[in-house]
């Protein structure tokens, strides 16, 4: 009789996400990665697969547990550039422990760059999920006159992909909320 697995497979995976969060896929070992899991190295092949798997396991949900969060933050206000300048300040105003660990997404895009189909894979979904809920409300603060006429939609939302990025690393790097406040609102007010 096969026996029941001891440890839950979601708290296993949110530890191997700050693994890899703080010390990237090649920077992880598996006895690191093992330790932090709570599991052996047989519960951990069962369940995730090779050490790759686990990795990709991880990017996938930390990637679309990222991106629904910012979509939520973009909700909180009728007003589009409002809910844009929200979302990026309740980014920039996460804990210290939160912030500081490293963005997942990021160290991705930094390790592999486009030289794995799959991180690709994952990543360009995320950018492509998370870019068309801005397009959308910048092409609707365009209608609302909140948004100049001049600013084309699609590169804004590039332009934001990028602050987003940089605020992502400067927290890496100590950064303090106020200071990733004040670049938040920098970015929005640039759209105005």
């Amino acid at each position: 009789m096969a026996r029941h697995k001891e440890f839950d497979r979601d708290k296993a995976l949110d530890a191997a996400i700050g693994v890899f969060c703080q010390h990237g896929y090649e920077g992880s070992s598996t006895h690191a990665l093992l330790n932090a899991m709570k599991i052996s190295r047989q519960s951990m092949y069962d369940t995730f697969g090779d050490k790759r798997s686990l990795y990709l396991q991880a990017l996938k949900r930390y990637n679309t547990d990222s991106i629904l969060s910012i979509i939520a933050d973009m909700k909180d206000s009728e007003h589009p550039l409002d809910a844009l300048e929200a979302a990026l300040l309740a980014f920039a105003s996460r804990p210290f422990s939160e912030a500081s660990r490293g963005c997942l997404g990021v160290s991705a895009i930094c390790e592999f760059g486009r030289t794995d189909a799959d991180v690709s894979n994952l990543t360009d979904g995320a950018s492509a999920m998370l870019g068309k809920a801005i397009v959308m409300l910048l092409e609707e603060g365009q209608r609302k006159g909140q948004l100049s006429a001049e600013v084309d939609p699609e590169v804004a939302t590039q332009f934001l992909g990028a602050t987003l990025s940089g605020m992502k690393v400067s927290a890496r790097n100590g950064a303090s909320p106020e200071t990733q406040r004040a670049i938040a609102r920098l970015a929005i007010r640039s759209l105005r």
